[in-house]
């Protein structure tokens, strides 16, 4: 048995070497971590909304922005 340190990828979450079985992880802990924070929506690309409707866009242009 060698102790050299294992090179290639490295897993995401916690940066310990990949395991096959839970690739591209190290652990079912890590890959649950991954799922839970995809599926609490803190893998979202934040959005601005276009208003597709040429009317409502000219009407748009013509206000001056409002100060709040």
């Amino acid at each position: 048995m060698t102790t050299e340190p294992a090179t290639g990828p490295r897993c995401p979450i916690c940066g310990k070497p990949r395991v096959q079985e839970f690739r591209p992880f190290c652990s079912r802990g890590c890959r649950d971590r991954d799922f839970l924070a995809w599926a609490d929506g803190r893998y979202a690309i934040p959005a601005v909304e276009v208003d597709d409707d040429p009317e409502n866009a000219e009407q748009n242009r013509a206000q001056p922005p409002r100060d709040e």
